[in-house]
């Protein structure tokens, strides 16, 4: 693959809700720009961009695949992004390092929630967009619902350059409004025709409102169409193309990926109307001074993102790049601003699927990648010492679920360990962490179905096999009343014997006390010798850690030593320990004891028609609701609820809003559990107990 200038390089994302043939679009423009030799079926599992076995296996993408083409001397980096909102991660990564947007809508199945969701994500980066209706051969096509429907969704920017002939089984090509040419497929091939004649009249009055849409994008012309002026073609097209590049019209095309209708024209529309290269701009801080900076694709200096990295079976771990501003070479060096340290360089390669081009360089608007880079991550910046500048990252969505990782077989704990960290690496919307409190490990990620890739991965690229759960909850003891207590421990069986006595008092400690544990020593006259005093401490604590009503730590006591005895020869520390670990069993038990569970400020972002239904499931979550506020079409509620009931909302959000609600937690405070729940749950746990000794 040879070099390309700026001008003649662009990057086009692909995003849609799952399902409406992204994958098979981008098959098809690789195939009719000759890049491969066959026409890759996802539902066959020969697809080039979807070549990971859980893909194969689910008939889905799960990650973004590059599909760079040659088209009329010009390259397009095609981006092949997931439609399924736990794999969001890698279509804001697309966004990022593309220059426009392509929104693949199902003919039949219309704008659904990811269609919604890849607006937005085009809109955070101010991208241009446009729209390819698929699947116009499909059971139940309509186009015309389809484009009322986006025009509902989106605005009177929304313009067809394109109209079918017919739908689903009456499918027969479409007709192109800018050239006014038709487009025939007769099953099997698409040949240039002329216009139906019964469709004389419709594409008229389409052809119209095309020229009416796309004029709000020239003064001149849209003076000259509503003066009755007859447009040139040449002006229509130039209307068209600087309209998307502007984002005040974005272009609606039509066909089938699967049939290979429509996508040499698709093709020719990018090169038209997607900004190249040259025109990208991305915001960046200076390195040396914190100021802001910007990088234009014209600047001889080196500037390059880092949108994903992933282990690649043959190469090791693969890092993936776009290159916004300068030229980066194989076996060279370059300064990651992110990490402040050089980094050597080894072959770069453009990547097509899993097949990797090994090429002599990656110049400025093109992407590519460079493998065994053992420093850098996504979102780091490759630049230069002198002129460092690091390129604003990449927001990634905060993980939305937590599930514990058990491993099916012993031994398996520090594979897993290293092997989680490794996935972690590639995916910086899937976290891992070892709780301190339960030591279990929590892996948290956007949903269930990326949990369970993840460790099917775990399990094909590691051999490790896990188990997932809901985690234990972090419950906490403490307790309500003041207690006197006595403890005493002596026990004598031959030889030197064992004896331990004391006197505390328990009772709640502070509200803002900084440790669970506030000790106090009141010990006068040597009733308990200075030297056995830390030991009463240490057995307190360790008691504290293991719980006493059912196994939780115990949480804000204060505990006062205040008398005790000992014997000159049979007192140890140990029998300190023992007697003040008595003593606190039995105050704890008759110090009002209770369950503490933690609590979480949980933010959430829905539709307004969709309020009702989230604060009445929240209600039944225990929740207390704070407080609503409008964010643009979006309702922010405000609530706090146990973790407890916390644990699947991601899945419960997504059901009850059809995925177009959102929400973040993070914990708050420790609360006492309501009696009945606690009783329930000192009880499973009791019953856990027995099951283990078993």
């Amino acid at each position: 693959m040879k070099n390309y200038g700026l001008e003649s390089l662009r990057s086009v994302a692909l995003v849609s809700h799952g399902g409406a043939g992204k994958t098979s679009l981008a098959e098809a423009m690789l195939y009719v720009a000759k890049a491969t030799k066959r026409l890759g079926k996802v539902d066959d599992g020969n697809s080039m961009l979807d070549y990971d076995p859980e893909e194969i296996r689910r008939n889905i993408s799960i990650n973004l695949a590059n599909a760079p083409l040659e088209w009329k001397d010009q390259k397009i980096n095609v981006l092949d992004t997931p439609g399924y909102f736990d794999f969001a991660g890698d279509v804001m990564a697309s966004a990022r390092v593309a220059d426009a947007a392509l929104l693949v809508v199902c003919a039949s199945s219309g704008v659904e929630v990811g269609t919604e969701k890849g607006w937005d994500y085009a809109d955070t980066e101010k991208l241009p967009r446009m729209i390819f209706v698929n699947k116009m051969e499909r059971e139940n096509a309509d186009f015309d619902r389809v484009v009322s429907d986006l025009r509902n969704q989106f605005g009177p920017k929304v313009v067809p350059l394109q109209i079918p002939m017919g739908g689903a089984d009456d499918f027969k090509g479409f007709i192109d409004l800018v050239q006014m040419k038709a487009y025939i497929w007769d099953g099997s091939n698409v040949t240039e025709g002329d216009i139906p004649a019964d469709m004389q009249d419709e594409i008229e009055q389409a052809r119209d409102e095309m020229i009416e849409g796309v004029s709000v994008a020239d003064d001149d012309l849209m003076m000259k169409y509503l003066e009755g002026e007859t447009l040139e073609d040449e002006e229509i097209k130039v209307a068209v193309a600087e309209g998307t590049r502007s984002g005040e019209v974005v272009p609606v095309l039509c066909g089938s990926a699967s049939a290979v209708v429509g996508i040499e024209q698709l093709l020719d529309y990018f090169l038209r109307c997607v900004p190249s290269a040259k025109n990208k701009h991305v915001e960046a801080e200076d390195a040396k001074t914190g100021g802001p900076a910007e990088v234009s694709a014209e600047d001889p200096n080196l500037c390059a993102l880092v949108y994903k990295t992933m282990a690649d079976p043959y190469v090791g771990k693969l890092t993936l790049f776009r290159v916004f501003s300068g030229v980066l070479k194989s076996d060279s060096s370059v300064y990651n601003a992110t990490l402040e340290k050089e980094e050597r360089v080894g072959q770069l390669f453009v990547i097509r699927g899993k097949e990797q081009i090994p090429v002599d360089q990656i110049g400025a608007g093109d992407i590519g990648a460079v493998a065994k880079l053992q420093g850098a991550s996504t979102n780091d910046t490759f630049t230069t010492k002198d002129r460092p500048l690091k390129i604003k990252p990449i927001q990634f969505p905060t993980p939305l679920m937590t599930m514990a990782a058990e491993p099916k077989s012993k031994g398996d704990e520090e594979k897993i360990g290293s092997g989680l960290a490794r996935l972690a690496e590639e995916d910086p919307t899937f976290t891992v962490k070892k709780d301190a409190n339960t030591a279990q490990i929590l892996l948290s990620g956007m949903g269930d179905l990326h949990l369970e890739v993840m460790c099917s991965r775990l399990q094909k690229k590691f051999g490790v096999e896990v188990e997932l759960s809901e985690p234990i909850v972090p419950y906490r003891e403490t307790i309500r009343g003041k207690v006197s207590m006595e403890g005493k421990h002596k026990k004598q069986s031959g030889g030197r014997g064992q004896f331990g006595h004391v006197y505390i008092d328990l009772e709640p400690g502070s509200p803002d006390a900084e440790d669970r544990l506030e000790f106090v020593d009141k010990i006068f006259g040597g009733a308990v010798p200075r030297q056995y005093i830390p030991a009463v401490e240490k057995g307190i604590r360790e008691t504290m850690d293991e719980g006493v009503m059912a196994g939780f730590p115990v949480d804000n006591v204060r505990v006062t030593l205040t008398d005790g005895s000992y014997h000159a020869v049979d007192s140890s520390e140990m029998a300190f320990k023992i007697a003040a670990s008595m003593a606190f069993k039995k105050a704890f038990m008759q110090a009002n004891p209770v369950l503490l569970e933690p609590i979480m400020n949980v933010e959430v972002r829905v539709p307004e028609s969709f309020m009702g239904d989230v604060m009445g499931d929240l209600n039944k979550k225990r929740g207390r609701i704070l407080g609503m506020e409008p964010a643009g079409n979006i309702q922010v509620i405000r609530a706090q609820a146990p973790m407890a009931e916390m644990f699947r909302y991601a899945i419960d959000l997504r059901s009850m809003t059809q995925g177009r609600g959102s929400f973040t937690m993070e914990f708050d405070h420790y609360e006492e559990v309501p009696a009945q729940l606690a009783e329930q749950i000192i009880a499973e746990t009791e019953k856990e107990k027995e099951e283990a000794k078993a």
